[in-house]
């Protein structure tokens, strides 16, 4: 017969593995060093197996403790559902604060926000808008508390969580010089100019790897423009100034219209998602009733 694993264990070995460090979660747990470093030995006698890789800078889970993670972590999140149960629903109150990406911000939230909003009148909302460098710091230090970004990021004290698939398109002007019109390989990238989002851009950093994965190894080079916003590479490649690669979210109405054209190029995807970036606890308040909303209204996003 298993084992039951003790719910308390499973607690303290999530916020360890998701700080990465047992002092850091001792913090949180409110516990010594050695009775966290206890529990999670307890649990590994338990499971009858390591579940943490011990190095110099802290820990990591292994195969077996990531498998052990998604239950923890969905355990957790039960909980605070149950909780919220028994509460009941209260009248809420207050501003919320949240942080994203600039494409996120122009395209995904704003939807969001007005379904919330509609269900709970007088609140009032501040949205800070930065790149996924900046958002990814302001929840590590805790100066917002949940924030939605672009693209592969990690970051001491905080967590991601995957929310929407996205894609990132190359797009010419319809009226684009013929150079830009034909492109059909990948090896033509490397002789067109490209705007580009700025350094510390999830976006950026999601085409870079890309690009690299198909084979075209390519930086900054004559020609190319480095754009900070989404609307700014429209604007660009608008004027047939070079190819951009945009969100999916938000080119429907330039695709539609005709004013950008999209750029068949095989053997070359770049796929990404929005993910939630949240403290190792789990936003409370405000932030956490909109984000159990987010999550029930999730859309599939734009169609093809």
């Amino acid at each position: 017969m298993s084992p039951r694993l003790d719910p308390r264990r499973l607690e303290t070995f999530r916020v360890v593995a998701l700080t990465g460090q047992v002092s850091a979660a001792s913090r949180l747990l409110h516990l010594s060093q050695p009775a966290v470093t206890a529990q999670v030995r307890q649990l590994e006698r338990e499971c009858g197996q390591p579940l943490l890789i011990r190095t110099a800078r802290g820990v990591q889970v292994n195969d077996a403790g990531r498998a052990l993670l998604e239950y923890a972590q969905r355990l957790h999140q039960l909980l605070e559902e149950a909780s919220l149960a028994v509460a009941g629903e209260e009248a809420l109150q207050g501003e919320l604060v949240l942080a994203a990406s600039t494409t996120i911000a122009s395209y995904v939230v704003p939807e969001l926000l007005a379904s919330f909003v509609r269900g709970h009148r007088g609140l009032q909302v501040r949205l800070e808008v930065g790149n996924t460098a900046q958002v990814l710091g302001w929840v590590a230090e805790g100066q917002v508390p949940l924030g939605l970004v672009e693209g592969h990021a990690r970051a001491a004290h905080i967590r991601l969580e995957r929310y929407l698939e996205d894609e990132l398109v190359p797009v010419v002007s319809s009226r684009a010089p013929a150079e830009l019109l034909r492109i059909r390989t990948v090896e033509a990238l490397q002789r067109v100019p490209l705007i580009w989002r700025e350094p510390g851009s999830g976006t950026r950093a999601v085409l870079e790897r890309a690009l690299r994965k198909a084979g075209v190894r390519r930086g900054l080079q004559a020609g190319d423009l480095q754009m900070g916003s989404t609307e700014a590479i429209k604007g660009a490649v608008a004027l047939g100034l070079g190819v951009g690669f945009l969100s999916r979210w938000s080119i429907q109405e330039e695709l539609a219209s005709g004013r950008l054209q999209r750029l068949a190029v095989p053997g070359l995807t770049v796929a990404r998602a929005f993910s939630w970036v949240l403290p190792v606890e789990a936003p409370s308040g405000l932030a956490g009733h909109f984000l159990r909303h987010a999550r029930a209204v999730t859309s599939v996003g734009p169609a093809w």
